[in-house]
């Protein structure tokens, strides 16, 4: 490439003023809030991971047992057309090992597994005092709360969409 060429490249990009360059901060105490900060994140990604993990893999072992039991007895636990009916039925049947209800027990700690998660950061935020993440994410666990409530109650059942 020619030394003409080459300066016309370098006068058509934009150039950065020595003012509007990032200045790294000086001191010792810049190195060490970066680095604190890093480590609260990595904390943070740890504790959210440990939840998602913990979650899925209680969830994993609550319907391998109620499947487990459903093979072993040759029954669901229930007479025919008769399921538990609502969280507090299906947490009381789980605990009599009765295996449709064990195995929505399992599938319901799956659902909750994200909702922790979030309720997780919403105390990680709080202990940061990121006000703005904070709202954001209580916001988002809120219409998680919501929408469990919600689906709980009947109101988003299949018989009342007109999709089915």
């Amino acid at each position: 490439m020619s030394t003409k060429t080459q300066a016309a490249r370098d006068a058509a990009r934009p150039q950065e003023t020595e003012a509007a360059r990032p200045r790294p901060q000086a001191g010792p105490q810049a190195g060490a809030r970066s680095e604190a900060a890093g480590q609260e994140g990595s904390a943070m990604e740890l504790v959210v991971s440990r939840i998602l993990q913990g979650g899925v893999l209680a969830s994993a072992v609550t319907i391998a047992l109620g499947l487990a039991l459903w093979a072993l007895t040759g029954q669901n636990g229930y007479g025919p057309g008769r399921p538990p009916a609502g969280w507090g039925a299906i947490l009381q049947d789980a605990v009599r090992l009765r295996p449709m209800a064990v195995v929505q027990a399992g599938l319901g700690l799956l659902v909750l597994t994200p909702i922790f998660r979030v309720a997780a950061s919403v105390v990680w935020f709080v202990q940061q005092r990121d006000w703005v993440y904070v709202a954001i994410t209580a916001a988002v666990l809120l219409l998680l709360l919501g929408s469990l409530l919600a689906g709980s109650l009947g109101f988003a059942s299949a018989a009342a969409s007109p999709l089915y």
